[in-house]
């Protein structure tokens, strides 16, 4: 299944990097399985120096190190975004609706939906089955489905600031 970087809360501050941790990260962007050692040839630290960095970077959740796969290319056959309009609590929404172990990704938004949720499903029934949990999820009032139809690009290489 896809893996997504963990939620940031914005009531929380941004980590401040040093342009080597940015580095690191860059590398890591780059190819996920690059060496340690190789790392610190490229920003010019030890192979432990950047063991140590690339631990703290993960323990304070600025980053991840996963694989990441097309679910439509491992046997699922159906992937999407399901755009979902609320009414009440979109905290208490987003967090119940988090706890559906198929829904990968849930995000609160501006715009036309309220918070959005990504899944991949086996089969229509279990769609279908899926569909039906969330409906009954109470503060819902709507959901309008978009089927992934083929995977064309998907990075988390946006980089550091």
């Amino acid at each position: 299944m896809t893996e997504r970087p963990p939620a940031r809360s914005s009531a929380r501050p941004p980590v401040q990097l040093d342009e080597t941790s940015k580095q690191i990260i860059e590398q890591l962007q780059q190819d996920g399985r690059r060496s340690y050692a190789a790392i610190g040839k490229a920003v010019g630290l030890s192979e432990a120096a950047v063991r140590q960095r690339v631990q703290k970077l993960l323990d304070t959740g600025v980053m991840q190190i996963v694989g990441v796969t097309d679910p439509l290319s491992l046997g699922f056959s159906r992937q999407m975004m399901i755009g979902v309009r609320c009414e009440g609590d979109l905290e208490k929404v987003a967090d119940e609706l988090a706890a559906v172990e198929e829904i990968d990704y849930v995000v609160i938004t501006a715009g036309s939906f309220d918070i959005l949720l990504e899944l991949v499903c086996e089969s229509d029934e279990q769609l279908l089955e899926l569909l039906g949990r969330i409906r009954t999820v109470p503060g819902v009032v709507a959901t309008e489905s978009f089927v992934y139809l083929k995977l064309r690009k998907q990075t988390y290489s946006w980089g550091t600031r």
